[in-house]
């Protein structure tokens, strides 16, 4: 590997750091919402926000900034092994369990994660390891359509069974495109489209609650009361912020009126408080973490690590925007978590994991 060029890129670094902070002021004010709800432990929900996502995972994101990210590609399909066993693992009674009617967490003591985040960063590892090897032959039916088909197959395997649609969307979005950029061959882009309509039609016949989300998302007044609620009390609380809103801590609605008030429904919270610039920055914030991830993608000294920029960008971005989107009622409601801002502290820790990653990726990129 080349020596390091240059130390973090700096414009990355400070929309990270952006999005930290205005994550934080904006978690915080949504917090507040809990005091009118039973059962909920606020210091509780700030300790697991502040200790294992901010603490542990900036721990965790500055030294991944200073390890080779060439170690990770050698350590690419362990990770990626270990993340599809784990995510496996949300079966074992005992270990996983159910919330939602979904299985998509193990508990380890007083400490719950969702396994798929780690295997989300190791599918984008492994691919982009095997599209950086064998980037001559990614045009050939074997070495690229049918190992993008099993790679992207086995990780989708165990969250189709929890079920987590959501995270399959957004992983096989990342990975179609870093599959396009190493240089897919149309055809074979062609019969994966037909192949991922087939796929989508199929499970949204076979999974009820999907079909009832494309009916809310198609006709949200039918369900006002019962699937459309949360959409329709979103849509309250971003219209009433106006243009300048309410300010910091007054939203109404996070005060049990909208469901996940600090997860799902954040970037609502954020709105009422903020108004249509507040909503306008968080677009903004990841937009430019979108566009200046591409720029360093093409500037990256070897495919491994473009690839590898390219995909942790487009999978946090993506996730980001489908949450948005779905507040926004442009898309049917995803119980996806608006990264930087929404709960989660084993998401956040994550999510930094990740950004460490492409931090350590941007030191070794050639000047532009």
């Amino acid at each position: 590997m080349h020596p390091k060029s240059k130390h973090t890129d700096k414009p990355l670094l400070f929309i990270v750091i952006s999005l930290l902070v205005l994550g934080l002021i904006i978690f915080l004010s949504a917090s507040l919402g809990l005091l009118a709800r039973e059962g909920i432990k606020l210091g509780s929900v700030f300790f697991n926000q502040i200790f294992f996502g901010i603490f542990l995972g900036g721990i965790v994101c500055i030294s991944l900034a200073n390890i080779p990210y060439r170690l990770l590609g050698k350590y690419s399909i362990w990770i990626y092994i270990i993340g599809v066993i784990l995510t496996f693992a949300v079966f074992i009674p005992g270990l996983g369990f159910e919330f939602n009617g979904a299985r998509r967490w193990i508990l380890l003591g007083p400490i719950s994660f969702q396994p798929s985040e780690l295997l989300k960063i190791g599918y984008v590892l492994f691919l982009a390891m095997w599209f950086s090897s064998f980037k001559s032959h990614i045009s050939s039916l074997k070495h690229g359509l049918l190992a993008f088909l099993v790679i992207s197959g086995v990780a989708a395997a165990p969250l189709l069974l929890q079920p987590d649609m959501d995270t399959i969307l957004i992983m096989l979005f990342a990975g179609t495109v870093m599959y396009v950029v190493a240089g897919a061959k149309k055809r074979h882009l062609a019969i994966l489209a037909l192949l991922g309509l087939v796929c989508a039609a199929s499970v949204v016949m076979i999974k009820p609650y999907l079909l009832d989300r494309v009916t809310t998302f198609l006709h949200p007044g039918e369900n006002s009361l019962t699937s459309g609620y949360q959409v329709q009390q979103s849509l309250i609380a971003i219209g009433s912020g106006g243009i300048f809103g309410r300010g910091f801590g007054q939203s109404v609605q996070k005060f049990n009126y909208l469901p996940e008030p600090i997860s799902d429904s954040i970037f609502a919270v954020a709105s009422e408080e903020f108004g249509f610039l507040g909503a306008l920055v968080i677009i903004a914030l990841f937009m430019s973490l979108l566009v200046r991830g591409l720029q360093l993608s093409t500037k990256s000294i070897d495919t491994f690590g473009g690839l590898v920029m390219l995909g942790i960008v487009i999978m946090i971005v993506s996730q980001s925007f489908l949450n948005i989107a779905s507040m926004l009622g442009l898309f049917p409601l995803s119980g996806l978590p608006l990264l930087f801002i929404s709960k989660g502290g084993t998401a956040l820790f994550f999510t930094l994991f990740a950004t460490g990653i492409i931090f350590n990726i941007s030191r070794y990129t050639t000047k532009s």
